[in-house]
């Protein structure tokens, strides 16, 4: 976002807001049953203990985030009346910040300072877990994913909190 003046600049620095964490996941292995947690310790430069994920030195996936207004979104598109987060495999669900404009930025998670990698796509899975059609459901609602930067506790109804721009 350096480099951005004017209106456009102005409203992408702007983000008030502060998310909350409302569930962790871990993944222990592919195909594994996720594992609900009420804290996990995220480590610089790995990701999340605990999770397969972790230990893949400067990955851009380290964690991934799910926006929770996106849930029963998520389930109305595959015809459900409601998504358990464990079903969609990703780790943290955050609630009241919209996770796109996370883009660009640095944020604390927690005790833990991250930064935004990229989009978490879905993947073909999600038709297995949603039933047919759940790739689509997903699409545009799968969240985000993360560095970790500077480890630390991340626990349920922690905030998520954007750091300033310079």
């Amino acid at each position: 976002m350096a480099g951005l003046s004017g209106p456009l600049g102005q409203l992408l620095a702007t983000l008030p807001q502060t998310g909350r964490v409302d569930w962790i996941g871990l993944r222990p292995a592919p195909r594994a049953p996720m594992q609900e947690v009420d804290a996990v310790l995220a480590e610089a430069g790995c990701g999340l203990a605990g999770d397969r994920w972790a230990g893949r030195p400067d990955g851009a996936r380290q964690l991934t985030l799910l926006q929770a207004e996106h849930l029963p979104v998520i389930a109305g598109c595959a015809g459900l009346a409601a998504v358990e987060p464990a079903r969609l495999r990703r780790n943290l669900v955050i609630s009241g910040l919209n996770l796109l404009a996370l883009k660009g930025r640095r944020f604390r998670l927690g005790e833990a300072l991250c930064e935004y990698s990229g989009l978490c796509q879905p993947c073909s899975r999600m038709e297995a877990a949603l039933g047919p059609g759940g790739w689509n459901a997903m699409r545009g609602h799968g969240g985000i994913t993360a560095r970790v930067l500077e480890g630390g506790w991340v626990r349920i109804g922690d905030a998520l909190a954007v750091e300033r721009l310079p």
